[in-house]
């Protein structure tokens, strides 16, 4: 068990920062069964919050990946209406939403990623108008961890059993800003201070295009939308209410122009993506598209990512984070892209955030579309940075500003 006061914290933070309850909100908790003791946190700290009612939906990795292995792919295709409805009465009830990530990396090793992949699509495009709802800010919505075992002692490979989870939970609580002698609530405010300074003044700058470059053979030109808006740290809802949908974060991110992407890009971090581990990547760009691929482990899972629809070859997020930043300085690879995403720079395949466009929140997926937004069912980030990264931004004028040098911001 973790600190019990640490948890308490932890739990208020989720809850009061990170998705912001209002009086009167409903709560709906997405969780594994390996988090309940979190969830119960969670739980306690929401109604003490006004929350309406709270709502648990559990799920346990170890259910799925037998229903994965033994159900026929038609019947994993089929999403009944149930499902839907009940998004869609959460989503009318003006619901704000907390999603607990406690990933198995492996676990789905063994699984056909053909048919995970039929299944997750099938899924995806059932549910879209809940993806397009949520990644649109109307309403609030924060993704955090809680450790299991087997995660644990694949970060923390030198322990074992409790050991390794309570190690774990030290370095998510300590990459939430969260001790026992601080108060989480005002770090996070100042935090989010700070990276409200970065992403104005790229705003200020207003890039063109992106150029980065590295020792590994990243050389790779990301063109940006025109009124592209970078965003770091806490966001506002469409209802006005200010959240902040990662614990933790560092990052800040704008959107890419869809069909502006040149060159080629490799990962500098192991991607678990649906209980599976691509690892040694690089991608390779022409007019914004995956033109070419290759992967040391688990390519026809990236080729799954790539492949999911007619826009996930496309890339709809780039984010900025500097190679000295607290989780990188940790030198740990969590394995979950919620913490290491936040330790270096990262973009994402399939959807963009309206958010990051003048005008977007308000605009239908038809307007952002002619302004270059992409429109997917996925949106998958991976890990791109690295110690020696080199970035030059180009400004409508054609002047070139230096942002990074030996893999940090330099402005």
């Amino acid at each position: 068990m973790p600190n019990a006061i640490l948890l308490k914290k932890y739990a208020e933070l989720t809850v009061k920062v990170g998705v912001n309850v209002q009086k009167e909100q409903p709560v709906v908790i997405r969780a594994t069964t390996e988090t309940k003791e979190f969830v119960r946190a969670l739980t306690t700290a929401a109604y003490e919050a006004g929350a309406k009612y709270v709502y648990v939906q559990w799920s346990d990795d170890y259910v799925g990946r037998d229903t994965y292995l033994h159900a026929k792919v038609e019947d994993l295709e089929y999403v009944p209406n149930y499902v839907i409805e009940q998004q869609k009465y959460f989503l009318e009830q003006g619901a704000c939403f907390i999603s607990v990530t406690s990933p198995v990396p492996g676990l789905n090793a063994v699984l056909d990623p053909v048919k995970v992949q039929r299944a997750s699509v099938a899924n995806q495009k059932a549910l879209s108008f809940f993806q397009t709802f949520v990644m649109g800010n109307k309403t609030q919505w924060v993704v955090v961890a809680a450790p299991n075992q087997v995660w644990a002692e694949q970060v923390f490979t030198n322990l074992k059993g409790t050991e390794a989870v309570e190690a774990l939970w030290d370095a998510i609580f300590s990459a939430s800003r969260v001790t026992l002698e601080n108060d989480p609530i005002e770090a996070w405010n100042e935090h989010n201070k700070t990276l409200a300074k970065h992403s104005e003044l790229l705003n200020k700058l207003n890039f063109k295009s992106l150029h980065f470059k590295n020792s590994l053979g990243t050389d790779l030109t990301v063109e940006l939308v025109k009124n592209h808006i970078w965003a770091a740290g806490g966001e506002v809802s469409a209802t006005g209410v200010y959240f902040n949908p990662n614990i933790p974060t560092e990052e800040a991110f704008t959107m890419p122009y869809k069909f502006g992407t040149k060159g080629r890009v490799y990962a500098t971090k192991p991607l678990n993506y649906q209980g599976r581990l691509i690892d040694g990547f690089w991608l390779e760009f022409k007019d914004g598209k995956v033109v070419d691929f290759d992967a040391e482990k688990e390519k026809d899972t990236l080729k799954n990512i790539i492949e999911a629809d007619q826009n996930s070859a496309y890339i709809g997020e780039i984010a900025l984070i500097s190679h000295d930043s607290p989780i990188s300085n940790t030198n740990i690879l969590f394995l979950n892209t919620l913490f290491d995403e936040n330790a270096s720079c990262h973009m994402a395949l399939g959807r963009a955030y309206p958010m990051n466009i003048k005008g977007g929140l308000e605009a239908s997926i038809e307007e952002l579309e002619k302004q270059g937004y992409n429109h997917s069912i996925v949106h998958v980030d991976f890990m791109f940075g690295s110690s020696d990264m080199e970035i030059i931004g180009e400004q409508y004028d054609g002047s070139k500003v230096k942002i990074f040098e030996n893999g940090n911001f330099i402005i």
